[in-house]
């Protein structure tokens, strides 16, 4: 992995964060999913950190909710000037962290994955890298003058 940014960000759950600034922007994920967005001609990006696949109901809309957190981050990255269709995407997370539900396919982190894919589908925007599933949590480090990403299991 190449050096990091001088600026560094860290996103906790129900948060994200954009930039056009050269910055190193980390979280650590298990169930929850972290989208990372990168366009490569403008060197912007952005990260956000989702908890919960969809919004319950009106009003109680939140950055934890993938839909809405996946909407927010590609507003702030139109905002800096960005076009959806050149975004790259980095999606990781949603293990099963609960041994008792690694049966069902229908477990919490399986239904955080799909939300944020139906997003990027729907949205036309290219998954450069898939970390998804498993049984341990992540800490991701991810780049966004460049796009790089660092991915460790815990």
């Amino acid at each position: 992995m190449r050096s990091l940014p001088a600026k560094s960000q860290h996103v906790m759950p129900g948060q994200l964060f954009a930039s056009s600034e050269p910055t190193a922007v980390t979280t650590i994920v298990g169930s929850c999913v972290a989208i990372c967005l990168w366009d490569a001609a403008t060197g912007v990006g952005g990260m956000n950190h989702y908890v919960l696949p969809e919004c319950p109901g009106p009003g109680m809309d939140s950055a934890r909710f993938a839909d809405t957190a996946c909407q927010r981050l590609l507003e702030r990255l139109r905002e800096l000037g960005v076009s959806s269709r050149a975004l790259q995407a980095h999606v990781v997370g949603g293990a099963c962290l609960i041994s008792a539900f690694r049966d069902r396919g229908t477990h919490l982190g399986a239904q955080n994955v799909r939300a944020g894919l139906a997003f990027l589908r729907a949205e036309g925007i290219q998954i450069a890298q898939m970390d998804t599933g498993g049984t341990r949590g992540r800490k991701i480090v991810f780049r966004t003058s460049d796009g790089g990403i660092s991915i460790q299991p815990l």
